[in-house]
């Protein structure tokens, strides 16, 4: 699901940036592994600008159990000099911001397109719109193998949220701010019926 670039918290640059470059300005041919985390100081700023949406999996992290991680989507080992800047930051779950690594292979969230991703019911597989460009859907089957977004642990993710609104525990506005691109997916399909037959196997 697409994701608009948030603004950068008010001292973001006092706090993160400016260190950074400082950082890098003294030791020109640092590598990713040396470089100091300042990043971390704006994790829950980040956490906040994206209301707590995981970036890839498009479900809500618990701000206290949850692993909720600072993604650089160009890896800071082979980018270095964007390692300190906020439009290179997603929010992850830390289980997706591992797969990912330093893989350049997955899509970005900030520039794929609404309609790329589509979700289907009731198996709660992630596919791709088959009337895309055959490169643009090669490049979302290989984000989907890298993320592993069809294992049993995404799909289990999907089950988890989506379940208790089949069940009547909450509505459809609450489902969207936990899982918002299942929500979509409910909504264009329409399925937010929680009384429609292809929901029968859910409710047993």
């Amino acid at each position: 699901m697409p994701v608009t670039l948030k603004p950068e918290p008010h001292d973001f640059y006092e706090k993160v940036q400016k260190m950074g470059e400082e950082l890098l300005a003294a030791n020109p041919n640092v590598k990713g592994s040396q470089l100091q985390p300042y990043w971390r100081k704006i994790k829950f700023d980040l956490y906040d600008a994206y209301s707590g949406i995981c970036a890839y999996t498009c479900h809500w992290i618990t701000r206290d159990t949850g692993s909720i991680t600072v993604d650089h989507f160009k890896p800071k080992d082979k980018y270095p000099q964007d390692a300190y800047q906020w439009a290179n930051y997603r929010l992850a779950c830390g289980t997706l911001n591992g797969r990912k690594g330093i893989n350049k292979e997955v899509l970005d969230p900030f520039t794929l397109q609404e309609g790329w991703f589509a979700l289907h019911f009731p198996s709660l597989q992630l596919t791709h719109n088959k009337e895309l460009d055959q490169s643009i859907i090669v490049s979302i089957k290989q984000t989907i193998k890298i993320l592993k977004l069809n294992d049993d642990t995404c799909i289990g993710g999907r089950r988890d949220w989506l379940e208790p609104y089949l069940q009547g525990e909450y509505g459809i506005d609450h489902l969207c701010k936990k899982a918002p691109f299942l929500t979509y997916e409910l909504k264009r399909q329409g399925l937010q019926d929680i009384n429609l037959p292809i929901w029968d196997a859910f409710k047993k």
